[in-house]
């Protein structure tokens, strides 16, 4: 398979000179774990006691890794991304959030990115979190076996609604909907009811996708246990793979309460489990379409090799590439480049709403290996060229 991800140029041809020299200082902190560290603690501190520093954040970490504060405010980086091919999914990111007009108003905005994806060829997927929906506490005792009062079972059935009314919305306007995963402690009631809108709602396409976060060992069996229930039910599997968000909390969690720790042993180990899921699925394409959400390139030349193999279209609609905003743009339009689907997870929301998010992506690429190095490396060679 060739090697197209160190081309610079291509990479970062959308990008101003100021915006590569942002990106690789934002980076530069971003690798030291220190830096992160006391900078969440004096943004939280800075937030919470209403310091004016929100203009500070927007013109640096907001704008990288966010589109904008309105869908509207986000349509110049949509534009711009797609004169290369390059997807959006407008991703409603206030976080946190625990009141039910909250859950509401995050239920209205994922209807109005549904429109959008049925008028904008640029933004062809919806999404949502879970905890957009509905309080984690409702999710967790569901999910753990724990009853529900009066109070909390209305709670729940209006989650439920929520769901069957964005998923209803989604299958009238075709435009598939993309529903994240969250805590593991919270997922298997997330689960039970997106499987409950796939056999709804996926009977002739896949209109909705659940999430498989694959540093999870149990994930390939739980997908297999899946399609034999969607061959029998008469429904096809979407799933968009990413390999996790919340590693640190889960293990902490296993150790505190004596369960078995439910990540699996080490990045080896999560890269196997994602590929040979991403596999499994690629293999019963007919029943399945697979959002392959990934900053890893091995990965990416996985699905390209098996799309190389097969005969299936590159750019076959049942399977698309997926990176986020702010990251990995060497993979996101080199693919592109080279004719295959690609969308960029695009969150925006209030700059204060979105700083959970933002904390979140910090503390994640300092902790995964390799990730910030990689985007340092190149953006520096691109710096370079640009100066020759």
């Amino acid at each position: 398979m060739e090697k197209i991800f160190n081309n610079t140029e291509v990479a970062f041809e959308v990008k101003t000179d100021s915006e590569i020299d942002r990106a690789f200082y934002l980076f530069e902190m971003i690798k030291r774990e220190p830096l992160v560290k006391i900078g969440t603690a004096m943004t939280k501190f800075a937030l919470k006691t209403h310091l004016p520093v929100e203009g500070l954040i927007r013109s640096t970490v907001f704008d990288h890794f966010c589109g904008g504060v309105t869908e509207i405010d986000c349509m110049p980086v949509i534009e711009k991304m797609f004169t290369k091919r390059v997807h959006s999914v407008l991703d409603y990111s206030a976080e946190g959030k625990e009141d039910e007009a909250q859950f509401d108003l995050t239920m209205e905005k994922t209807l109005n990115n549904i429109k959008f994806g049925k008028e904008k060829e640029s933004v062809p997927f919806a999404v949502f979190k879970p905890t957009g929906f509905g309080r984690l506490e409702i999710y967790r005792k569901l999910t753990e076996g724990e009853p529900l009062n009066a109070s909390e079972q209305t709670e729940w059935e209006r989650i439920k609604e929520r769901y069957d009314i964005v998923s209803k919305a989604a299958y009238d306007r075709d435009v598939p909907l993309l529903i994240d995963a969250e805590e593991t402690w919270m997922q298997t009631a997330a689960d039970d009811l997106i499987e409950e809108m796939m056999a709804k709602y996926n009977t002739e396409k896949v209109i909705i996708f659940g999430t498989l976060q694959l540093y999870r060992w149990d994930r390939l069996d739980y997908l297999k246990k899946l399609h034999q229930r969607a061959k029998e039910q008469g429904f096809k599997i979407g799933m968009k793979l990413v390999r996790g968000a919340y590693m640190e909390k889960e293990r902490e969690r296993a150790e505190e309460k004596g369960y078995k720790d439910p990540i699996c042993v080490d990045k080896a180990a999560t890269d196997k489990m994602f590929n040979d899921v991403l596999t499994y699925m690629f293999r019963n394409i007919d029943d399945m379409a697979v959002f392959a959400g990934t900053h890893n390139e091995e990965s990416s030349y996985l699905l390209m090799d098996l799309l190389a193999k097969s005969g299936v279209d590159k750019n076959d609609k049942r399977i698309w590439f997926g990176q986020l905003y702010g990251m990995s743009d060497h993979i996101s339009y080199n693919l592109s480049k080279n004719g295959y689907n690609v969308a960029k997870y695009l969150p925006y929301g209030p700059v204060r709403d979105v700083m959970p998010y933002l904390i979140r992506r910090a503390e994640e690429n300092t902790s995964v290996a390799g990730q910030t190095s990689r985007e340092l490396q190149l953006l520096k060679r691109e710096r370079e060229r640009r100066k020759v």
